[in-house]
This record gives structure tokens, C-alpha cells and sequence, in this order.
């Protein structure tokens, strides 16, 4: 299983470095409700709006619906399989702590029951009480989708790579 996930990583960075199919100067804006994740119709531009907008209202439990149960998250050195650690460790203590999460998609494709847009994001970063001051959080994001027994589509793999934030003023 984790050769198959090794070979579809390595798939969907090597397309997503192939062409530019979309504006990046541009967010992706949500145009289809959370119903049509089931559709086999929904784009995969839909989808992650979908999720963005459930991360940007604070509805973990929508976020952590759309998730696969063998779900991998990587961010850095960072890596969570499966739904219930990635909702623990990562969906659960930073969805309060940024907002305004904005995706600019640079590539999407599907080929048969797996998806994936790649592209940049960006982020206000929440003050905390360790972290008083907020900042503006830039990245590079990888969602991979894979649609489930049901005709819904599912979060297979999350791959985040930030840059570091920067002090907003």
C-alpha cells in the first residue's frame, strides 16, 4: 500500500510540474454546495473549495468528513495516516488558529477514481496566547482525492509545504 501511495505521490508531482492550467494570480472560488462531492460530475476544483470553505468557517467535522480513513498528511518532517490521527494532531488544534486560507491552483487532473490540484496558498496566522503577534502564512499545497464506494470523493493524501510566516502589519 505504501508503493502505491509512493507511485501516485510521484505521479501527481510529476503532472503537476507539467503545465499550467489554471490562473495563479487567482483563487479557486467555491461554486457548488457540499452535496456535490458525490456527484461524479463535481470538478476537483469544487472539491477543494469545498474543503476551504469548511476550514475558513471553523467546521472541523465537515474538513474531517471529506478525509479518507487511511488518509496521509505530509507537512516538513511531519507524517499522519489515517483519518482519526490527522484529525487529531493536525485538522483539531489548527483550524482555530488561521483563517482567511485562500488555494491558487497552478494544476488539477483526474484519471478514473483519482484527482489532485496543486498549487499556493496563503493564510492569516492567528495570534495565540504563546504567540501574540499575527502573521500571513504562505505555501505550496498537493491534495489528492480518491473517490470512495459511495461516489463521494475522499482526501487520500494532504501534502503542505510552508514557507516561513511572516509578521503581518
Amino acid at each position: 500500500m505504501k508503493l502505491y501511495l509512493l507511485a501516485c505521490c510521484t505521479a501527481t508531482l510529476l503532472t503537476a510540474c507539467s503545465g499550467n492550467t489554471h490562473n495563479a494570480a487567482t483563487p479557486t472560488a467555491a461554486t457548488t454546495s457540499p452535496a456535490d462531492a458525490t456527484s461524479t460530475t463535481a470538478s476537483v476544483a469544487d472539491l477543494d473549495q469545498q474543503f476551504v470553505s469548511a476550514w475558513n468557517n471553523k467546521d472541523a467535522s465537515k474538513v474531517t468528513a471529506m478525509l479518507a480513513d487511511d488518509v496521509q498528511f505530509l507537512q516538513g518532517a511531519t507524517h499522519f495516516v489515517g483519518k482519526d490521527e490527522v484529525t487529531n494532531k493536525w485538522i483539531t488544534p489548527t483550524i482555530n488558529t488561521i483563517a482567511n486560507l485562500k488555494t491558487y491552483s497552478v494544476s488539477t487532473g483526474t484519471e478514473g477514481s483519482l484527482a489532485y490540484e496543486a498549487g499556493t496558498f496563503s493564510v492569516d496566522v492567528l495570534p495565540t496566547p504563546t504567540e501574540k503577534v499575527m502573521g500571513n502564512g504562505t505555501g505550496n499545497y498537493v491534495f489528492v482525492w480518491k473517490k470512495a464506494g459511495d461516489g463521494s470523493w475522499k482526501i487520500s493524501m494532504a501534502h503542505l509545504e510552508d514557507l516561513p510566516v511572516q509578521e503581518k502589519k
